[in-house]
């Protein structure tokens, strides 16, 4: 790469933690193109190497290549032009993977989003995009044409899992989990994978579109628990940096590795990390369409892969899948949590689990927004301070602001947190509003992210994330900190995990809750309650003792995994309104 060619992003702000980086360079260069430009340049180096292994199939970068132009020139084919959306609503298969690139190479927009959303949820994102076609699988083929009369779009591409596995493997599919999908005939616009790419293999129009940096890749949604669903749009660079960023962090990453990529596709930690970052650094990424306790145990027996990322209730469910007795984990070169906060409790239990299956690493846990696509600050591989969720990426800044407002605190107090670096989105979908609100410019100069997010950085610049600012809880005029909380309740032996929330008062404003989940084999007692209850006495101020301990046999998840607190507080005032009716 020239330095024509390249970005650089050497702020002027002075930064405390630029000298603990050691071997990772505090700034990098990023290339000015497109993703696809950036894999390109990988599968020339390695065009032998795997890019992704589906139902132990492995597909090389050299085809891969092969399959995304042909997929481009079908979109083509199909009347999708530059700066079109186009909705890919897909589990991790081979075809997300190729239609996320194939859109990319003709200047298309990539819409990611979860197959399992509502009927509602999809048609809101179709709408919201204003996609002009979209992609799905035979499984959810009715629920789209009951989605499309709110809806409509030019184009609906039908696959199938069969389309991306091996003659002999799709008839054992086709006879086995196949038979169980009634799918019935395609009626327009829908048109099946074959189709599609068969009008694509005869369309001899210009179909490759140059594209920069900063020119629009895809949107990713917010995840709508803690307000609004919003589109986030997102670049080349933002992906392309993450890419580079997070292989500089991690030191350890080399061609021909592999990850197992279990986090969805239509997630930032899941596409950016599992999906891109492994294409960068021209490792496999080992695709997992439905993660379930045994399938996991399976893959980390058979494929040993090198890096495993997920958020933190998955670590919690790997300690206590019986599948993983005798599953040696000294392959591993990296674990990496995100998405949402890792108890102290549960780093040092999944730690110990670690060491325990021969792997000689720990987790490293990451931080970052959507906004952000994921990650945008990590522990440190030879660094760790309790507590805290590491050092920003190379050329990503971190401020703590005084909410509501652009004014720095000093070190140690708490704060709203912001950054500013190359990933930063361009903006939220048709809201220039909230984008305005989102993205402000600071004194520096700088455009700066505010998170809503809570959290404080010391004096080394290492930060500590505290939660959601609108997840604080004020009770008789005292700041609680929830994820405080549950700290504090997930170190009792007796408990799994735990959820802390508020409910409304009309006396303290808000009171404390806590939902608990047991240990395996434990059993809900009067007595575990008086234990459960004297721990917090022990170590929780009086004004932020939970008032109740709610036992519950598990906690509502999101679609990603994260304890879905936003339902727990919608049950409790559902609760109090039906006693006051």
């Amino acid at each position: 790469m020239t330095n024509s060619e390249a970005l650089r992003f050497d702020y002027e702000i002075s930064a405390p933690w630029l000298s603990h980086y050691g071997t990772v360079p505090a700034h990098l260069s990023y290339p000015d193109g497109s993703m696809v430009d950036a894999i390109t340049e990988v599968a020339d180096k390695y065009p032998d190497y795997t890019a992704f292994t589906f139902q132990g199939r492995k597909t090389s970068y050299q085809e891969m290549l092969r399959q995304i132009t042909r997929v481009g020139r079908a979109f083509a084919a199909a009347g999708i032009k530059k700066d079109d959306r186009v909705t890919v609503c897909m589990p991790n298969c081979p075809q997300a993977v190729l239609c996320f690139y194939g859109l990319n190479l003709i200047g298309a927009v990539a819409v990611m989003i979860h197959p399992l959303s509502s009927e509602g949820e999809i048609a809101f994102y179709l709408k919201d995009s204003d996609s002009i076609a979209a992609v799905t699988l035979d499984l959810f083929y009715e629920k789209f044409t009951r989605v499309l009369k709110e809806a409509p779009v030019k184009k609906l591409i039908v696959s199938s899992i069969g389309d991306a596995l091996s003659p002999l493997m799709k008839l054992g599919y086709k006879l086995t989990q196949g038979r169980k999908i009634a799918c019935p005939p395609l009626e327009a616009p829908a048109e099946t994978w074959r189709e599609f790419l068969q009008k694509g293999d005869v369309y001899a129009g210009a179909y490759i579109v140059k594209r920069s940096a900063n020119d629009p890749a895809a949107i990713l949604f917010s995840g709508g628990t803690t307000g609004k669903t919003k589109g986030i749009l997102l670049s080349n660079l933002n992906f392309n940096a993450l890419g580079l960023q997070t292989i500089a962090m991690a030191t350890t990453f080399a061609p021909g590795q592999s990850m197992l990529a279990a986090m969805p596709v239509f997630h930032g930690f899941g596409l950016g990390v599992c999906i891109h970052t492994m294409m960068v650094a021209g490792g496999n990424s080992i695709l997992v369409p439905r993660v379930s306790v045994e399938s996991y145990a399976n893959l980390l027996r058979k494929a040993q892969p090198n890096y495993i990322a997920g958020v933190p209730t998955l670590f919690e469910g790997i300690t206590r899948n019986p599948n993983m007795k005798g599953v040696s984990l000294a392959c591993l070169k990296g674990v990496f949590s995100g998405g949402d906060s890792l108890s102290i409790e549960l780093k040092k239990k999944f730690d110990r689990f670690l060491a325990e299956h021969g792997a000689d690493v720990t987790v490293r846990e990451g931080y970052g927004t959507t906004e952000c696509v994921t990650a945008s600050c990590l522990t440190p591989v030879d660094m760790y301070r309790e507590g805290s969720i590491g050092l920003p990426f190379p050329d990503t800044y971190y401020k703590i602001v005084k909410p509501g407002t652009i004014d720095e605190m000093p070190y140690g107090e708490d704060g709203e947190i912001c950054l500013t670096g190359p990933t930063l989105m361009t903006e939220y979908v048709g809201q220039p509003e909230e984008t305005a609100n989102t993205l402000r410019r600071h004194d520096d100069g700088c455009i700066w992210l505010h998170t809503g997010d809570l959290g404080r950085m010391d004096e080394d610049g290492f930060i500590y994330f505290r939660q959601r600012i609108k997840r604080m809880i004020i009770t008789s005029g005292y700041n609680v900190y929830p994820s405080q909380l549950e700290n504090i309740i997930d170190a009792h032996e007796a408990v799994q995990m735990s959820c802390v929330i508020g409910v409304p008062d009309s006396y303290k404003m808000q009171k404390v809750k806590a939902f608990v989940v047991l240990m395996p084999d434990v059993e809900d007692t009067p007595a575990l309650r008086e234990e459960l209850f004297e721990h917090c006495k022990k170590n929780i101020a009086k004004y932020a003792m939970p008032y109740e301990i709610e036992v519950r046999d598990a906690l509502p998840k999101t679609l990603v995994g994260k304890i879905a607190y936003t339902v727990l507080e919608r049950e409790e005032i559902e609760k109090q309104q039906a006693q006051e009716a």
